[in-house]
């Protein structure tokens, strides 16, 4: 069975944060793939909403069996399981327990309205940037 190379970007700003990511990555471990990176933790601003609270952010490697439809059910599975209710609506953000975006599949483009790898947003956003860069470059 093949297995492919992601790229997930993970943000938390309500609750207990860092318990939040901690409790994402072993969901992927049981539900998405093997775990092979993890970049530090990283605090930032709220980005495209305004909140009191702030984000940590990360970004991991995951080894994954799952095409791009059955990683991107996972994740949101993994959101559910975790209590986020609802993604944005109309590009208004709010603050959110967990949020799983998926930044890169492989070297494969997906175009599809609730699916687009790469994420095309990624490259605006250094809390996505910095902690993806870091695993990058230890590969």
């Amino acid at each position: 069975m093949a297995l492919h190379k992601v790229y997930l970007g993970l943000g938390s700003n309500i609750g207990n944060r860092k318990r939040n990511m901690r409790e994402a990555v072993e969901y992927m471990e049981s539900m998405v793939g093997t775990v092979t990176r993890q970049s530090a933790l990283y605090e930032t601003e709220p980005w495209g909403f305004e909140s009191p609270n702030l984000f940590i952010n990360m970004c991991v490697c995951v080894e994954t069996p799952l095409a791009p439809r059955q990683l991107l059910e996972a994740t949101q599975e993994i959101e559910k399981r975790m209590g986020r209710v609802g993604k944005s609506v109309n590009h208004e953000y709010q603050d959110r327990i967990i949020d799983i975006d998926i930044l890169l599949y492989d070297d494969m483009t997906v175009d599809e309205p609730d699916l687009k790898i790469p994420h095309p947003l990624m490259k605006e956003r250094d809390f996505v940037m910095t902690p993806l860069n870091e695993i990058l470059k230890n590969k």
